[in-house]
């Protein structure tokens, strides 16, 4: 029995033209580039991002609101009294986790559905976004692209730079916090708006996440 490992694109490329290093060097720093537009949890929370008040009923209408599955991003806009002011979804194109290409992608949606806010000296609304994918809740590199995505849109548009929440098969989760719940989850039928809020509901936690994170709720 033998043991093997799938090579990388880099050694497939230095296999195939080892007589043109340019073409490997530039296979790394594409990587390094889309490395450089993430952020890990730590800058996120440093960030000073505002908390929702109620993130399960932010979740919810948006879930209710626009079909979701996996790949799905929802961005949302949402005015100091946490009332939904205009929304959109997308699906996320079949391209390697780059902050600068979810940017591109937030930031033509938004432009889409409300018009900015780049005249004002401090911004009032704040954007969210909810992004449906596999996996489990604790955050991964394209979260860290989503992140860096969203900030980055949020500063072109003129608005707040609002909660990153991934919705999983195993619940919603607002990441950075210690905030999250079962319902609704990315198998689930869109809850009715209005409808009241399971019994069954508990906080969970995601991986990674720590009472570091938890901040003060915007008001």
């Amino acid at each position: 029995m033998t043991f093997g490992f799938a090579p990388s694109a880099a050694s497939k490329l230095g296999a195939s033209s080892p007589s043109d290093p340019s073409a490997a060097s530039s296979v790394f720093t594409d990587s390094a580039n889309r490395l450089a537009r993430t952020l890990e949890p730590a800058e996120w929370a440093a960030a000073g991002i505002p908390l929702l008040r109620n993130p399960r009923e932010v979740v919810s209408g948006l879930h209710a609101r626009h079909p979701l599955a996996p790949t799905t991003a929802v961005v949302a806009v949402l005015d100091p009294e946490e009332r939904l002011r205009a929304s959109a979804s997308f699906t996320r194109r079949a391209v390697s986790a780059d902050g600068w290409v979810f940017r591109n992608s937030l930031l033509a949606q938004l432009r889409r559905v409300i018009p900015h806010d780049l005249r004002r000296r401090t911004p009032v609304r704040t954007a969210v976004l909810l992004y449906c994918r596999e996996g489990e809740a604790h955050w991964t590199e394209e979260d860290g692209a989503w992140m860096w995505g969203l900030r980055d849109a949020c500063t072109l548009h003129g608005l707040r730079c609002g909660a990153y929440i991934t919705l999983t098969p195993a619940g919603w989760q607002v990441l950075g916090e210690n905030r999250g719940g079962r319902r609704p989850h990315a198998g689930s039928p869109p809850e009715r708006l209005g409808d009241p809020e399971p019994e069954s509901q508990h906080p969970r936690t995601a991986a990674g996440s720590s009472d570091t994170l938890r901040r003060t709720a915007a008001r």
